[in-house]
């Protein structure tokens, strides 16, 4: 088995229905990189210069002419993930059953094991799975949505802003969120100031969460939390370093009077269960992307309820990974704000569909994701051409 680069597209062709078995024969790799503009933005952010963003997409083929897309985590990573998936992962799919997916991935995830639970395999291991659902809702004609027990809808969205660190300039971004009609704002700030000033800007009725990304103690994390007691967050993210010290953050929960949200860096469902069962979080935000795909993070729901614990997805990307985050929300959250990047890409494979209304997005009802990329703008933004992994 092989991966090599090709600008050709043999995927499409005519779809064969039924319910016989359906080898994989190809995986393509496609990374794309889409500027935008940000107005105020900061340069540099969780690892990455944001004057553009970059996706990968995965795109999953079958010998029966069906075909499912998938997205790699992310950013800056996306090569790395990239790698994972044409040197190791990828081949190891090619001529296995794509309708045979629970099996196939326990299988996978077992045998790839010794390479890491989380990281650059899983993210890999994530973007076949969830490019398998989009082929088993082709399959069924329904969109995941239904095949999770619930039905495409209209959420709630919520603007995930990333980080000013200056008063004025998260003030802005607050400001231009809601002449845009967004009413739910997360911020990504770890200054007090910048978070009054937002506070200030949105003033008491807008709904307002805080995602710090891991940066305190649990002595610092106590003490901002009650310093950010008057701010009246809907809830404070992942305030402790390192992420996995759950007792710590159990104990910052205890403390805080906000509640406390985290999980978009658990590696897999059994870190998942040690963070319940160390009482460590209000609620639990797994990532598809990263954690394994849909059937691990409705694994994750169900413990999560479980325990009562409310789920909330983190979906801080732009693609499949994006709508899949979507049919999760619509059939375990459809009362819960969803997380949307708030910025203006300069195009989107998926076009107006994946842009907010009015604070408001909806679920595709189309069969599997419900949408197609348009492969015109994919190839337009592509850094280089496609990796082609095949027999």
């Amino acid at each position: 088995m092989t991966a090599n680069s090709s600008g050709s597209d043999p995927c499409v062709r005519e779809t064969v229905p039924g319910g016989a078995a359906m080898k994989i024969e190809r995986i393509e790799i496609h990374l794309i990189r889409v500027p935008f503009d940000m107005g105020a933005a900061p340069t540099a952010f969780a690892g990455m210069n944001w004057t553009s963003v970059d996706s990968l997409f995965v795109r999953v083929c079958t010998d029966a002419g069906l075909e499912g897309w998938g997205e790699g985590w992310g950013h800056v990573a996306c090569p790395t993930t990239s790698a994972a998936l044409a040197s190791l992962v990828g081949p190891a799919f090619i001529g296995r059953d794509a309708a045979d997916r629970s099996s196939l991935m326990a299988e996978m995830g077992h045998r790839f094991h010794i390479h890491g639970r989380g990281g650059p395999i899983v993210y890999a291991l994530s973007a076949i799975e969830i490019a398998l659902w989009d082929i088993a809702g082709k399959c069924a004609s329904l969109p995941i949505a239904s095949l999770l027990g619930g039905a495409p809808c209209e959420l709630a969205a919520y603007a995930s802003l990333l980080r000013y660190s200056e008063p004025m300039p998260v003030a802005q971004a607050v400001e231009r969120a809601l002449a845009q009609g967004f009413r739910h704002i997360k911020l990504h700030e770890i200054r007090l100031d910048a978070v009054l000033a937002a506070r200030a800007a949105c003033g008491d009725s807008v709904w307002m969460a805080l995602d710090t990304n891991c940066p305190w103690s649990v002595s610092q994390s106590i003490e901002r939390a009650r310093a950010l007691e008057d701010v009246r967050l809907a809830w404070l993210e992942e305030p402790l370093w390192p992420p996995e010290d759950f007792p710590g953050l159990a104990r910052v929960r205890a403390a805080a009077s906000m509640p406390i949200a985290a999980g978009e860096n658990v590696a897999g469902i059994h870190e998942f269960t040690a963070m319940l069962r160390a009482g460590a979080v209000d609620i639990c935000q797994p990532s598809v992307i990263k954690f394994g795909g849909i059937e691990a993070v409705v694994q994750a729901v169900t413990l999560a309820r479980a325990h009562g614990i409310d789920y909330v997805p983190h979906c801080f990307y732009f693609g499949p990974g994006y709508l899949a985050s979507l049919h999760l929300a619509a059939a375990f959250a459809p009362g819960e704000a969803f997380e949307l990047f708030f910025g203006d890409l300069e195009a989107s494979p998926y076009h107006e569909a994946v842009r907010a209304r009015k604070g408001r997005v909806r679920v595709p009802a189309g069969p599997g994701l419900g949408l197609e990329p348009d492969m015109a703008v994919i190839e337009r933004y592509r850094l280089g051409p496609p990796v082609v992994i095949e027999g």
